[in-house]
C-alpha cells in the first residue's frame, strides 16, 4: 500500500532497496491488527532531556503539548469503552498540566496506567512527589536507561542524567516499586548507544540486574530491548555519521517474520498531542496516519472500527521487525 511518508523519510526506502509490505508479502505474512486493548496518549514534545536517540524530537524548546480539551476527550474514550490499558508517554508526559488528570481519571476507570518515565524529569520544580503519586495510583513505571554505567548513560541523555537515574530510581525502590508483595512495577528500557541492534533481552536483563544492584543497590523488575528506529534525532545521527545506508541495510537483512503476530501496533492506537490518530509512536512521529477509511481522531473513536484494520507501514517498520523485534513492551520474538 502507499503510506504518503515525508520527504525526510522517503530516502530510507531507497537505502532499504526493499518496500516493507513487499517483505511481508514475500513470506507470506500479512499485518492487520488485533484487539485493541491499549490506548497510548503522546501529551506533547516538552522534555528536561533532549536525548540522542530520541524518535519524537522532544526537548525543553518544544512547545507542542495537549490541552485540557483534548486529554478530556482521551478519558471520555477510556469512558465509553472501558480501555483495558493507558500508555502516557511524551516527551515528559509529567511536565504536562493535565499528565495527573490523565492518571486519575483512568485510574478510576479501572484501567491499568503505564507512564513513559525518563528518571529526571522527578527532580524537575514541583514534581519531587512523583513517586508517591505512582505508587498511589498503581502505575506502572516504564523507564529508559541506557546502561548501568555513568559514561554510556551520559553519552547518549546528556551529562549528570546517569547520576539523577540512579538517585530516581532509589526513590521508587524506597516507595515499594520491584518489591515482591507491592505490585508495583518498574521496568527499565534498553536503547543502543550507536546504530547497531540491541543485545538479546533476557541476556542484558540480567547483567542490568547484576550490576545495578551490586554497584548501586537498585531493584527493577523487567527490562525491554528497543531497537533505535531511524527517526528524526536519530536518523539525523545516521546521516551525519554516516551510518544511513549500513543501518538500514542491517535492519532489512535481520527481518524476522515471526515478530510480526507481537508487534505493538496490532493491539494499540496511539493518540497525539491535538488528538489524531495513529497505528504507533513511530507512525505519529512520521505524520502517518491510519488509514483514511477509519476514525481520524480521538473524538470520533471506536475500538471495534479499529480491530483488523490495516496498519499503515513504512521502510522504518523494518525497525520493529529485525532480530528478535522491537515494541513498547521489548522483544516480541526468539531470533
Amino acid at each position: 500500500m502507499s503510506t504518503g511518508l515525508p520527504v525526510i523519510q522517503t530516502e530510507l526506502a531507497v537505502h532499504s532497496s526493499v518496500d516493507f509490505d513487499e517483505k511481508l508479502a514475500a513470506h507470506g505474512v500479512e499485518l492487520r491488527a488485533a484487539r485493541v486493548d491499549t490506548l497510548q496518549v503522546n501529551v506533547g514534545k516538552l522534555c528536561n532531556q533532549a536525548c540522542k536517540h530520541c524518535h519524537v524530537d522532544a526537548s525543553p524548546k518544544r512547545t507542542e503539548i495537549m490541552t485540557r480539551e483534548t486529554a478530556q476527550a482521551v478519558i471520555d474514550a477510556v469512558r465509553r469503552f472501558r480501555i483495558p490499558i493507558v500508555d502516557i508517554t511524551g516527551g515528559a508526559p509529567e511536565l504536562n498540566p493535565s499528565f495527573r488528570y490523565l492518571v486519575r481519571q483512568s485510574r478510576a476507570l479501572g484501567s491499568h496506567v503505564i507512564v513513559r518515565h525518563n528518571l529526571t524529569v522527578m527532580f524537575q520544580p514541583r514534581q519531587d512527589d512523583l513517586p508517591e503519586f505512582f505508587r498511589d495510583h498503581a502505575v506502572e513505571v516504564v523507564s529508559s536507561l541506557p546502561y548501568f554505567l555513568e559514561q554510556q548513560t551520559d553519552a547518549q541523555r546528556g551529562h549528570g542524567v546517569f547520576e539523577k537515574s540512579i538517585e530516581a530510581m532509589r526513590r521508587l525502590n524506597d516507595v515499594g516499586y520491584e518489591r515482591e508483595d507491592s505490585g508495583l512495577i518498574l521496568s527499565l528500557v534498553y536503547n543502543p548507544v550507536g546504530a547497531f541492534l540491541p543485545p538479546a533481552q533476557e541476556a542484558i536483563e540480567k547483567d542490568f540486574r547484576r550490576e545495578l544492584m551490586t554497584r548501586y543497590g537498585i531493584l527493577f523488575n523487567q527490562l525491554f530491548t528497543i531497537t533505535n528506529m531511524p527517526i528524526n534525532r536519530f536518523l539525523d545521527y545516521l546521516r551525519r555519521s554516516g551510518n544511513e545506508e549500513r543501518y538500514m541495510r542491517k535492519l532489512v537483512e535481520a527481518f524476522n517474520p515471526s515478530t510480526v503476530d507481537g508487534l505493538m501496533c496490532r493491539n494499540l492506537v496511539s493518540v497525539d498531542w491535538t488528538g489524531k490518530l495513529y497505528d504507533c509512536d513511530f507512525n505519529q512521529m512520521l505524520e502517518l496516519g491510519v488509514a483514511p477509511e477509519l476514525p481520524q481522531t480521538i473524538a470520533d473513536f471506536n475500538p471495534a472500527r479499529f480491530a483488523r484494520r490495516r496498519i499503515m507501514t513504512g521502510s522504518h517498520c523494518f525497525g520493529c521487525t529485525a532480530g528478535a523485534g522491537s515494541s513498547c513492551r521489548g522483544a516480541v520474538s526468539a531470533r
